[in-house]
């Protein structure tokens, strides 16, 4: 193919893209602009008047989870790990058993806005709902920082530019973080004028076109293959770059690995994966931005519904991600992947390209289904970062100001009045933080939000509904142990010190580093060049997910705060109780 024609083809490709991003960016806002005009109070901008069916709910609750983690890094972390990238699927889908089961039904009857409402029911309000407030927002951020990732990452192969090409004066690295930049205003517009109404609705057709985009894909890769699993995956394990070629679809790739004469590394490397099974298997039930979607539903009946709802599309989606992971494998190959981005967040938009030239006429044909998984794929991160957004600055205003600050002494006006103001705050943040992560796998960043969120949250949601003995201090120390130990954990961690990437071209460091780093010599490929701060230092704790450590600690440490005070309410943990099983008096 001669030069002009790759410039054309790529003109060809920037082109859809920006009319596809364009429109959906125009749809979704036309959304939002309606449902802002059906906003008309607190309950309607936190909950969306609490008016959707279990099915609408499922959906976007769907919307919702199905995120850039799920899209992009599931299927990047397959294509280039094979059998343990799965676990992430099987992972985020059986976490949804322990949602359904512990917290869907009882939260939705306890609370009104907010995760903090369930805690500070029976507890003192200041110290209680100023600890929730916290760990919603550090949650939803790391989050939030996911989607951002994802949103870069896509960039450069949709606009076509490659090491030493600009696009419109702009680098690849410069338009990842314009992207970023850009995510982030939308998602602020999003949820200041939309509410949660808006961002329902978002995320219902969010859901739509990922379920879609994904079956399409599917049904594509496996006619590739005549419909014959064995050959896809043998393809995919003898592209796989992996030696012998077969362990690409066996376990102990990435985790749980044997390393030959490293006693502590192999220990390490297994108890890794128990600590990412615990972090995905307990993250989902204290995810903020999931528990308050259990507030938009009229009863209780229906928030058992929703969540049936959301399994089953939830796992459709994710029984798909398997042929997406392993057809960008075969299809597209490590190598490819890996040149177009470290973390491999790119591996379903590049099999879309490669499906595309197959089967819709060459160059054409790749651009045109490329531009329309990348236009699914930022209706996918902008439905996720405004539900994100939405969570965290309403927790800002709800708790922090309404029940803190101004000790209930508000009008709903003024409270949704500071939940939009707080919406710029936490925007600004995930720009900054997302400029900084953006080459990390994006599925690596949503594993820390859920082992956060099963170390804090949980915990304190849990013993809040179940013990009667729990209070104040067991709520405010199970928080901050669990917050602090999970984010500690990964300050110290691999992912700080020593990197977690699958595996970076280590063209920017020296000999002496690139022994350091882990230089494979002989694919030149690097296991370890993305950490944030360094790859040369070796990490304190060798963990790359702290759930294994943080979320015991968040167990115990309010368990001992509940037993060594005095603080005991009898009369409100049964009215709790009575509410959350009945929903007498609910909202």
């Amino acid at each position: 193919m001669n030069d002009v024609t790759l410039a054309v083809s790529a003109s060809t490709t920037r082109t859809l893209t920006l009319t596809l991003f364009v429109v959906l960016v125009a749809a979704t806002l036309a959304i939002t602009i309606w449902a802002s005009r059906q906003t008309k109070s607190a309950a309607d901008f936190y909950a969306g008047g609490r008016s959707f069916t279990g099915f609408q709910n499922g959906m976007a609750i769907g919307g919702d989870y199905m995120s850039a983690a799920s899209f992009l890094g599931i299927a990047g972390i397959i294509a280039l790990n094979g059998y343990d990238g799965f676990l992430y699927s099987i992972g985020f889908l059986v976490a949804w058993l322990v949602a359904l089961l512990l917290v869907a039904e009882l939260m939705r009857n306890s609370g009104r806005y907010t995760m903090a409402d369930v805690l500070a029911f029976r507890m003192r309000q200041a110290p209680v709902r100023t600890a929730g407030s916290i760990s919603t927002i550090i949650v939803s951020i790391f989050y939030l920082l996911a989607q951002m990732v994802g949103a870069g990452a896509l960039v450069a192969l949709l606009l076509g530019i490659k090491a030493g090409d600009t696009f419109l004066g702009m680098s690849a690295e410069t338009a990842k973080i314009v992207t970023i930049a850009l995510i982030g205003v939308l998602m602020i517009v999003y949820v200041t004028v939309g509410g949660m109404k808006g961002t329902t609705y978002v995320q219902i057709v969010k859901a739509f076109m990922l379920m879609l985009g994904a079956l399409l894909l599917t049904l594509m890769v496996f006619a590739a293959f005549k419909f014959n699993l064995s050959s896809l995956l043998g393809e995919a394990a003898a592209k796989s770059g992996r030696t012998p070629p077969e362990s690409f679809l066996q376990p102990g790739l990435r985790y749980g690995r044997d390393i030959a004469g490293n006693a502590t590394a192999t220990l390490a490397s297994k108890l890794d994966l128990i600590s990412l099974g615990l972090a995905l298997v307990l993250g989902t039930a204290g995810l903020p931005h999931i528990l308050i979607r259990f507030y938009t539903v009229p009863n209780s009946k229906a928030a058992r519904k929703s969540v049936v709802w959301a399994i089953g599309i939830i796992g459709v989606f994710y029984l798909m991600t398997l042929a997406l992971g392993f057809g960008a494998a075969a299809l597209v190959g490590r190598q490819a992947i890996l040149a177009q981005d470290p973390g491999g967040n790119t591996a379903a938009p590049q099999l879309a390209e490669a499906l595309g030239k197959r089967y819709l006429g060459g160059d054409f044909g790749g651009s045109l289904l490329l531009a329309v998984i990348a236009a699914v794929a930022f209706a996918t991160i902008l439905a996720v970062v405004a539900g994100l957004t939405l969570a965290s600055s309403s927790s800002l205003a709800h708790d922090l100001y309404a029940n803190v600050i101004k000790r209930g002494q508000t009008t709903e006006r003024q409270e949704v009045v500071v939940a939009r103001y707080s919406a710029f705050i936490i925007g600004a943040v995930a720009i900054v933080l997302g400029i900084f992560a953006r080459n990390l796998n994006v599925a690596f960043l949503v594993a820390l939000a859920f082992a956060i969120a099963a170390s804090a949250n949980l915990p304190a949601i849990l013993f809040s509904l179940f013990w009667k003995r729990f209070n104040t201090r067991g709520a405010t120390w199970g928080i901050y142990a669990g917050l602090l130990s999970a984010v500690g954990i990964v300050l110290l961690s691999p992912i700080a010190w020593g990197g977690v990437s699958d595996a970076r071209t280590p063209a920017t460091l020296n000999a002496a580093q690139a022994k350091t780093c882990g230089v494979d010599q002989k694919s030149k490929e690097v296991s370890n060049a993305t950490a944030l701060f360094s790859c040369t230092t070796p990490a304190p704790i060798p963990l790359e997910n702290p759930g294994l450590i943080s979320i015991p600690i968040g167990f115990i440490f309010a368990a001992i705060g509940a037993i060594t005070s005095k603080e005991r309410d009898q009369d409100k943990f049964a009215e709790l109780e009575a509410r959350a099983l009945t929903g007498a008096g609910a909202h």
